[in-house]
């Protein structure tokens, strides 16, 4: 859980920050779209021995594949939400003398609210994925991958088995109740108006 609560939060950031700030620039836009179509295509768990020989065995290989894993979905949801920003909004902001900063904070953040919400969420999907996979291979001595690998090499069904309820129901918890509870409080204003659905 410390290595989720590190890594996923940076990526969320950093995913948001940089999605919001190529709808500014189409060259870091294009940029940036470039750099993630070719590194998202790399499955995160590769990454597992770069991140060793850089950090060596410990917290941060891991840490680091989650952040890698769920930044891509992060910055593309919001990157993809900069372009359905009302440019009649952009182009009034702009009359009306707002800067750069004041546009980004003005109209395209709260206009790609909802993406950036939604990329969370799917940007954890990964995260919590490659935790696990990341736990089993990459030299871990603790956590949920751990256990379920050292299981499994000594023949201990009960203990796989066990291992991978744990693992969905962490993520049912963190997912439909933790997020959604956030999601609500941020979007609070498209329950009220949906009836709470």
């Amino acid at each position: 859980m410390y290595r989720l609560a590190v890594g996923y939060p940076v990526a969320v950031l950093l995913g948001a920050s940089l999605g919001l700030l190529a709808g500014l620039s189409k060259t870091f836009y294009a940029y940036l779209r470039s750099i993630i179509a070719i590194l998202q295509s790399i499955p995160p768990i590769t990454w597992v021995p770069f991140f060793v020989i850089i950090f060596q065995y410990g917290h941060m290989p891991i840490i680091a594949v989650i952040t890698v894993a769920s930044f891509f979905p992060m910055a593309l949801s919001v990157m993809n939400a900069t372009e359905g920003v009302n440019k009649t909004h952009i182009e009034l902001a702009k009359v009306l003398g707002a800067n750069k900063k004041q546009l980004l904070r003005k109209v395209y953040l709260p206009e790609s609210l909802p993406f950036v919400i939604t990329g969370a969420q799917v940007a954890f999907g990964n995260a919590w994925r490659s935790l696990i996979a990341a736990e089993m291979v990459g030299g871990a001595s603790v956590g949920l991958g751990f256990s379920i690998s050292y299981s499994g090499e000594i023949a201990n069904m009960k203990g796989v088995m066990m291992g991978i309820l744990v693992i969905g129901t962490i993520a049912i918890i963190l997912d439909l109740v933790v997020l959604e509870w956030i999601k609500r409080k941020v979007l609070k204003y498209r329950y009220v108006s949906g009836g709470g659905r």
